[in-house]
């Protein structure tokens, strides 16, 4: 009996079309394994970066608290602490950025996975400047250490603690995509600025009635600085936490950031 135009051979009778079948169907199967394969090798490589960026924000929270420790203690152990973290702070800063560019270039990913990316990157350029930072006020700690103690009227631990919550809450925004918290420390930011200039005024009428205190004051002076730039870094990480959460650009327009809408 001749079959229909349009009808399909039977199978049994043609093993060729059997063969062509099964090829096309197993080809198929083998794309979309290797393709399965690919989004999960994506998807443990974006997890092992958000964990080395964890990590490398971790040693950097550290090496302020033990830096400000070491100021207000004059604790010398502390200041060592610092330095030792510095060179894993250097090695975890590079290691980020090569799965970053390795993400980029294998995947080619797309919206918010690229956003985190590119976030991931710019956080990691603030991390390693914050843990220099750190370092710089370990170095102050021992000029400090090795000084005559003084008594300026200034508040160098209500700063660091404000400026340690603005590293806390910035890469909690980060990891928890909270544009809420993102926002809470743009807000902070003023604080921090408003405390360092009392500490600048405070200071220079301590040197200016005590000139024998000038060295001393301008290292408390350098240190008040300091955490003003850590609090600037901070801003910037929760600024990239809205660019990966929310899609928008708000550096230099803090009033901007201020108003976005986080819903």
């Amino acid at each position: 009996m001749r079959k229909a135009r349009g009808e399909l051979p039977n199978s049994r009778n043609f093993p060729w079309f059997r063969l062509v079948i099964w090829g096309r169907s197993d080809a198929q199967r083998c794309r979309g394994f290797e393709g399965l394969k690919s989004v999960n090798k994506f998807g443990e490589e974006m997890e092992q970066l958000k964990n080395r960026l964890l990590q490398m924000s971790s040693l950097v929270e550290a090496g302020i608290e033990r830096s400000v420790y070491a100021v207000v203690k004059k604790d010398r152990r502390a200041a060592e602490e610092v330095f030792e973290n510095e060179s894993r702070i250097n090695a975890i800063e590079l290691e980020i950025d090569g799965l970053a560019i390795k993400l980029l270039a294998l995947h080619q990913p797309m919206a918010i996975n690229l956003r985190f990316i590119i976030a991931a990157l710019k956080i990691n350029t603030n991390l390693e400047r914050m843990g220099d930072l750190s370092v710089n006020i370990a170095h102050t700690a021992r000029s400090l250490i090795d000084a005559p103690s003084i008594e300026p009227p200034i508040d160098i631990p209500l700063m660091a603690g404000l400026v340690q919550s603005m590293v806390r809450k910035s890469l909690d925004a980060f990891v928890a995509r909270d544009a809420d918290l993102a926002l809470s420390v743009l807000v902070s930011d003023d604080a921090v600025d408003s405390l360092r200039t009392a500490c600048y005024l405070h200071l220079v009428s301590f040197m200016q009635n005590d000139p024998g205190n000038i060295r001393q004051a301008l290292n408390l002076l350098a240190v008040a600085r300091t955490l003003e730039r850590l609090a600037d870094h901070s801003t910037n990480i929760a600024e990239h936490v809205l660019f990966y959460v929310k899609g928008i650009d708000v550096r230099h327009n803090s009033e901007q950031g201020k108003n976005v809408d986080p819903s």
